[in-house]
């Protein structure tokens, strides 16, 4: 029987105040991370697709999110901590987290935890709210943020495959307008998720995750609500022109929609 693949992170060193004692406090020290983690599926057939896999992104940043979140005694709480943030992505079967100090003593003391799916609950990661920007001036709502483009207005080439060549214009006016707003783009659900997890605001270039999906028009409004419903977005705005009109919402839509 074939073993599971594994992928892991390796002395990975950050400095935090952590530590129950008094001389601990106010004084930060290198922690040393090493992470293993357990693939619920085999890498096999993935076609070099970064959504197909388990991203390194997801153990840097469950380290960084269980730094962020409090200032720990004990460095099995931040290992706890890191193990379900992982195990929260369906694609990892079991995590082995090992946090040490550095600064302690000549050598290294910590722990290690080795943790299976449904084992632990993680934090929820935060629903991104949906945007359809239609190039007006814009104060984007706190917290994580999908921006999705609208139709750049420009003339299309014409012939060869039409559908494609909309996708790509919608494309490059995110790029457009990432640069107009300072964001990044995001053209891959594990970026999507990963600025969720992050709280950040994000515009979205669609052509990598929806040119094989049948049926969906290359069309931002179409786009919007298909998205809205993968990311199990929060909610849907319209950041609409005066006077234009909201866009009709198909019949069994549930997450609520609004005009910015």
């Amino acid at each position: 029987m074939d073993q599971p693949d594994r992928i892991h992170l390796r002395d990975y060193i950050l400095s935090a105040e952590i530590g129950a004692f008094q001389t601990e406090r106010g004084h930060p020290q290198r922690l040393r991370f090493d992470i293993d983690v357990e693939l619920a599926t085999h890498v096999v057939g993935v076609n070099d697709e970064v959504d197909r896999i388990l991203s390194y992104d997801i153990l840097t940043g469950a380290v960084a999110a269980g730094l962020a979140d409090r200032r720990y005694d004990l460095l099995e709480t931040l290992a706890e901590k890191i193990a379900a943030q992982i195990l929260a992505h369906p694609r990892a079967a079991q995590v082995t987290v090992t946090v040490e100090k550095l600064d302690r003593i000549p050598g290294a003391l910590g722990v290690t935890l080795v943790r299976r799916q449904a084992r632990v609950e993680a934090d929820q990661v935060q629903a991104p709210i949906l945007v359809i920007f239609h190039g007006r001036d814009l104060t984007l709502p706190e917290g994580a943020v999908v921006l999705v483009p609208d139709a750049p207005g420009l003339p299309l080439p014409q012939g060869g495959n039409l559908r494609e060549i909309e996708l790509l214009a919608l494309d490059q006016a995110a790029w457009a307008l990432a640069g107009h707003l300072g964001l990044t783009v995001a053209d891959s659900r594990t970026e999507l998720d990963w600025a969720a997890t992050e709280g950040r605001a994000v515009v979205w270039a669609p052509a990598r995750m929806v040119r094989d999906v049948a049926g969906l028009a290359a069309e931002p409004h179409a786009l919007a609500l298909w998205l809205t419903e993968r990311l199990g977005a929060s909610r849907l705005d319209w950041a609409l022109p005066e006077g234009a009109p909201e866009p009709a919402v198909p019949a069994g839509f549930r997450i609520p929609t609004a005009r910015l």
